[in-house]
């Protein structure tokens, strides 16, 4: 796509400049027409600043979401996809979604469908948009398959916005008790106990040992910070290239004690959202679960999905592998068995994403009124023994005195 300059008139005769973007001239002038927009004039901008509007990449799940939902509220008030994917296109404030609605405008103006134009851009539009709006056109359904796609997108983001928010705060707070049991040790501990030394006081085994930590820090910190670094880039590298190493983390995050249940509940909660959404769209069951494998970003739970999958593959059930798994409680594999055996399968999925989603919500709520109290007692007590160390060489030279 390239960026074009212009300037023209409108319908009202208003003077109008700006850019826009386009194959060709032609297509820009088009594009333009379209808008309402005599173009007078019109060339190729070489602003590098208008170049960044062609750049890629990934969509914030945020911008994701409000797009899904401007999108089913503009089709459902009666505007056409073409018009629709104009408008978001202009509108959005995410440059890799405005870039690719832009090309998809062109595929469809062309002659292509939207799914098959989307489907070009797998970086902006996941699995599970592509195929229920796939399904939605072979239906005539478009309408309800995008108020649906926005319903689960929204709440797929509010749930991870939760989890996110409960997970920071020990995180920022571990982060905050580290540096300051960094700033107290080298800066700090050094210059009490040389003064300590100087009056000729004996020190305490704690203060000792205090001491020995800081001489320690303040001699090595260079290779600490070095181990440090090549320990995240190791385990980075590490959790990117090999699979076994991805999937072994992931268990044992799974695996956690406070946690692990929290994000095992996520999982589910977001994996029975898609399957129940993909049923509602008529997306064949085989194709949803390959769909929800990469929707579901967990190898431990996309493990069981592949199971489930060939499972039915030979003629088995999607809960039978679900139900030898130590992933999924009794309460899914029971649900999903009676969906099997009455044909009510869309519906238990639905409701079993209902009933973990407001699981997440609660868990969340105690772990937030846990952490914040458990975390603050951590610091004090930090804190607290480097301060005690500190403090007890001096209670002891009052005694002597």
């Amino acid at each position: 796509m390239t960026v074009f300059r212009y300037s023209g008139r409108t319908k009202t005769g208003a003077l109008k400049k700006g850019i826009i973007n386009a194959k060709n001239k032609k297509a820009a002038i088009d594009k333009l027409r379209a808008q309402g927009i005599n173009a007078r004039e019109i060339e190729e901008s070489k602003s590098i600043l208008h170049k960044d509007l062609a750049i890629g990449g990934k969509v914030k799940h945020q911008d994701f979401v409000i797009y899904c939902r401007q999108y089913a509220t503009l089709v459902r008030a009666g505007v056409s996809i073409v018009e629709s994917t104009s408008i978001l296109g202009s509108q959005t404030k995410s440059k890799p979604l405005r870039k690719a609605l832009e090309e998809v405008e062109e595929d469809i103006r062309g002659g292509l469908s939207f799914s098959d134009a989307a489907a070009k851009h797998h970086k902006v539009f996941p699995p599970l948009f592509i195929n229920m709006m796939r399904s939605g056109e072979a239906t005539g359904n478009i309408d309800n398959t995008l108020e649906r796609l926005a319903m689960t997108f929204e709440k797929s983001y509010n749930i991870k916005k939760k989890v996110q928010s409960t997970l920071t705060y020990p995180a920022v707070l571990m982060v905050l008790t580290i540096a300051v049991t960094l700033f107290l040790m080298i800066f700090i501990v050094p210059t009490f106990v040389e003064m300590f030394k100087d009056l000729g006081s004996e020190m305490p085994a704690l203060t000792l040992f205090i001491l020995k930590i800081s001489n320690f820090l303040i001699a090595y910190w260079w290779l600490l910070f070095a181990v440090l670094i090549a320990a995240i880039v190791g385990f980075r590298m590490a959790y990117k290239s090999n699979k076994q190493f991805y999937y072994s983390v992931n268990l044992l995050i799974l695996r956690l004690p406070v946690f692990g249940p929290l994000l095992q509940k996520n999982v589910i909660a977001r994996m029975m959202r898609t399957l129940s959404s993909l049923f509602s769209s008529a997306v064949p069951i085989l194709q949803a679960l390959t769909i929800v494998e990469k929707v579901v970003g967990n190898p431990v739970i996309g493990k069981v999905v592949i199971e489930a999958r060939e499972s039915l593959e030979s003629g088995s059930t999607l809960s039978a592998p679900l139900e030898k798994s130590w992933i999924f409680p009794p309460l899914v594999t029971q649900m999903t068995a009676i969906g099997e055996q009455t044909g009510s399968l869309e519906y238990m999925l639905e409701k079993i994403a209902d009933f973990y989603e407001d699981e997440v919500d609660r868990a969340v709520d105690t772990l937030k009124s846990l952490i914040e109290p458990l975390m603050i007692v951590f610091l004090a007590v930090i804190v607290g023994t480097i301060v005690i160390a500190i403090m007890m060489p001096m209670f002891a030279m009052y005694e002597n005195m």
